[in-house]
């Protein structure tokens, strides 16, 4: 019997466990089936907004809202919230939208969701823009871009950034912006977000009265929203057409379209649907109000159920009366307090508001001199240097070669006194980000004291690493930043330093899972930093004395750099100095490490040969003097080359004539090197395109090769660069095509 018994036990036993076993792996999966049900209405959403479907987009949301709700997931909550809030901005509902806005506001602060708040900040900068505060618009755009990187969410900021900077007559800003939605590759909204940057770019035209680009990015838009059925978007295409054509006197062409705008109006946009949508959306406000009254109705009753009915009432009453009589008695004063309360708020936020947008304006107008003036600067600067460079080559005599010696050293001084002001710049106008990608630190540093080693040469100077080999090979972060840094600590270092040691340190100092704590020094044996003088050393322009400048040279820029680049990484420079015995600068970085990542090979790069005799290259630049110099260095090496004054120019011969490789400037009258290589791109995608530009503080290393350059080469250059660049671009390229 108890064997009987065991044999009936053991089977219900094994059912149990198994249960128990599977329990969390099935749960995770009707989470995951939940969560997905949730993503599939903000697709179904998203494609009905843009197909102008608003009503049933609203509803989609709504049942998006309603799962998100039941699965109590707060991430898919504020979503729906956030994503109910822009389409009640669409219908022009600003009310509808401040109440979804405000419920995602509540829930974001209970939790940690970066996604969330740059989302929250998007819409922030619609309401704005909606409230004619343009410049507040664009500053809000810029902090959500901070919070988030993704893709989608990128190119709606750019879209609305394209659409503000018209209203504000930026037109080049505007254009950079459009042109590059035209060519995105976004992976939801691709053929949205191109019909929206037509019908910008079209608008733009037509402000500037460049009509006929008007027409052919009004018909590209109208032939997209037509295809994708984006009902809107053929409206406002027609509305478009019809102004640019009439513009043109094309009279029968405006006629056309403005017949398909009023068949539109009929069929599509009639009273009707806008009556449908505002019903939906009033329904789904109401909704929203009364599930909210009937959550608050429901805490009140199951409060009522757990405690005495009549004690509460007693209470209520009690409390009523109390308010009641408070109520009466300080009703007067409050409405006076709360009159000129409003008053005086009213007048600090107009105060505010005004100082806000004048900030913004200086900040804007300090960033175009900048641009301006390093343009301005490199230009003639590249003329300096290039002549210098050729002059040299042609076998000067001695006194003219000392001569032209210390004028390429001037020329390389100033080059480098222009690039950190602009680097100093960049950091404060908030244009540099660091990047987080996959690293080797050793190599870092090991390139970093390479580069440095004739200068430390030059000054009987040794250069010893002093790497913990504890340290994770492979870390997450900005290498290019990081070797900034050191490029500046070492380089200051060996400046000071002669017949002496400078010594770089890395240590690990904690490291727990995947986040690594490191401590890096740089001490030398130099002359070292007087008390009274380390407080100050880090601000721009200072190098201790006037002695200390006029002995060693400098601007006085690199340890400002140096604390500038850190403050990015959310560490801070320290000093320990003593007069005649060196100085020791030290930091603590906090990075991210990829312990599962399988150490490469280690290989060298060698310099490449090439064999330029025979190329023939289009020179794009409109300063003679340039043209001179840039056609003359390639001659030096055989090549031949035909010139064009300006982009339109180059378009032409591009098209007519086969070129090798073209050069690139980007800064032109008429239209800009981008431009230019956007339309050369659309017959001709082989040839090498190299960007060769005075590049300024606004510029974009991205839109360059969004516009389809292969390279960029900044003037300016150092000649080696210059035909290394050639080369690779070139003869690299010709063997991939080979090869596959």
């Amino acid at each position: 019997m108890k064997f009987l018994a065991l044999h009936i036990k053991t089977p219900a036993i094994l059912v149990l466990l198994v249960f128990l076993a599977v329990a969390p792996f099935l749960q995770a999966q009707i989470d995951s089936t939940a969560t997905d049900s949730v993503s599939l209405y903000f697709e179904q959403a998203r494609t009905l907004k843009n197909q102008n479907k608003l009503d049933l987009a609203l509803s989609s949301l709504k049942k998006a809202e309603e799962l998100a709700e039941r699965k109590d997931d707060k991430k898919l909550l504020i979503d729906s919230y956030q994503k109910q809030a822009i389409l009640f901005l669409e219908l022009d509902k600003q009310d509808g939208a401040e109440i979804f806005w405000d419920r995602s506001k509540g829930l974001l602060e209970d939790i940690e969701y970066p996604y969330g708040d740059a989302i929250f900040k998007y819409i922030e900068a619609i309401m704005l823009y909606k409230r004619n505060n343009k410049f507040q618009a664009i500053f809000m755009l810029d902090e959500a871009k901070q919070l988030n990187n993704d893709r989608n969410f990128f190119n709606n900021i750019l879209l609305l950034e394209g659409i503000i900077y018209v209203d504000l007559e930026k037109y080049d800003i505007a254009s950079k912006n459009f042109n590059s939605l035209i060519v995105n590759t976004d992976v939801y909204e691709k053929e949205y977000l191109a019909t929206r940057a037509h019908l910008g770019m079209s608008l733009l035209n037509l402000k500037t009265e460049n009509y006929e680009e008007g027409a052919i990015n009004g018909e590209s838009a109208l032939r997209i929203a037509s295809e994708n059925s984006f009902d809107k978007e053929v409206k406002e295409a027609n509305e478009l057409l019809t102004q640019v054509y009439e513009s043109m006197e094309r009279y029968d062409l405006s006629s056309n379209n403005y017949k398909n705008l009023l068949d539109l109006r009929d069929s599509i946009f009639n009273a009707e649907k806008i009556r449908t949508e505002a019903k939906t959306a009033n329904k789904i406000q109401f909704d929203f109000m009364s599930d909210t009254i009937d959550k608050q109705d429901k805490e009140i009753e199951d409060l009522t159920d757990e405690t005495n009915r009549s004690e509460i009432i007693v209470i209520l009453v009690s409390a009523f009366l109390i308010i009641i009589s408070l109520l009466a008695v300080s009703l007067y004063r409050n409405n006076q307090i709360k009159l000129k309360t409003n008053d005086l708020l009213q007048t600090k936020n107009s105060e505010l508001q005004g100082a806000r947008d004048a900030a913004v304006s200086a900040m804007e107008a300090k960033t175009n001199f900048l641009s301006t003036v390093s343009h301005e600067l490199r230009t003639p600067l590249y003329a300096v240097t290039g002549l210098t460079h050729l002059l040299l080559e042609e076998n000067p005599s001695k006194n003219q070669q000392e001569h032209l010696k210390a004028l390429k050293f001037s020329g390389d001084y100033l080059l480098n006194f222009i690039n950190d002001i602009l680097q100093i710049n960049k950091i404060d106008a908030d244009k540099l980000e660091p990047l987080n990608i996959d690293f080797n630190l050793k190599r870092t540093l090991q390139e970093v004291i390479d580069s440095l080693q004739q200068s430390a040469k030059s000054n009987r100077t040794k250069i010893t690493l002093d790497y913990d080999e504890n340290i994770p090979s492979h870390l997450m972060s900005d290498p290019i930043k990081l070797s900034q840094v050191f490029m500046n600590l070492v380089g200051n270092a060996l400046k000071f330093t002669k017949d002496g040691e400078v010594k770089v340190v890395a240590k690990l100092m904690k490291k727990e899972e995947e986040d690594v704590t490191l401590y890096f020094e740089v001490a030398d044996t130099g002359i070292g930093i007087s008390k009274e003088k380390q407080d100050s050393i880090f601000e721009g322009f200072e190098q201790g004395s006037i002695q200390i400048n006029r002995e060693y040279g400098g601007t006085g820029l690199g340890l400002t750099i140096v604390k500038s680049l850190l403050g990015l990484f959310d560490s801070k420079i320290q000093l320990e100095s003593e007069l005649g015995k060196g100085s020791s600068f030290f930091f603590e970085l906090e990075l991210k490490s990829k312990d599962s990542i399988v150490d490469d090979i280690p290989f060298e790069i060698t310099q490449q040969d090439f064999e330029f005799k025979g190329l023939h290259l289009l020179i794009v630049e409109d300063n003679k003097i340039n043209q001179v110099i840039t056609k003359k260095m390639l001659s030096k090496k055989e090549m031949t080359s035909d010139i064009a004054n300006n982009g339109i120019e180059a378009v032409e011969m591009a098209e007519t004539n086969s070129y090798d490789a073209i050069l690139m400037d980007i800064h032109m009258p008429g239209i800009s090197g981008e431009e230019a290589t956007i339309r050369i791109r659309k017959f001709d995608i082989s040839t090498p395109i190299i960007a060769l530009t005075a590049i300024s503080l606004d510029d974009s290393l991205e839109s360059f090769y969004a516009a389809g350059c292969n390279d960029v080469v900044t003037k300016p250059f150092k000649p080696e660069v210059f035909y290394q660049k050639i080369g690779e671009n070139i003869f690299n390229k010709r063997v991939k095509s080979t090869g596959s």
